[in-house]
């Protein structure tokens, strides 16, 4: 099996859905919600709750790398710009 038929047999891409609360082409307000929704999420449930994961596909799939790089490390310095309580 070549190398990239096997990395497509691990993987499934899929495209976020259709979320009423970001109508417009604009993804950037559904990109930052999901991060910050996320990270909220396992807070309140840990890590390991299935549903949280929605969040991060879902950031993973519509924000650029460079941002989520980004706020990764303003979460690590405590300087991220939103409360990430739950």
């Amino acid at each position: 099996m070549s190398d990239s038929a096997e990395l497509s047999s691990k993987y499934v891409l899929q495209t976020v859905g259709f979320d009423a609360r970001f109508p417009n082409q604009n993804q950037t307000r559904n990109c930052f919600q999901n991060y910050t929704d996320y990270f909220k999420c396992i807070s309140a449930k840990g890590e390991d709750y299935a549903p949280c994961k929605q969040f991060k596909k879902a950031y993973n799939s519509l924000c650029p790398n460079e941002w989520i790089g980004k706020w990764d490390e303003q979460r690590e310095s405590g300087t991220f710009p939103a409360s990430l309580e739950p």
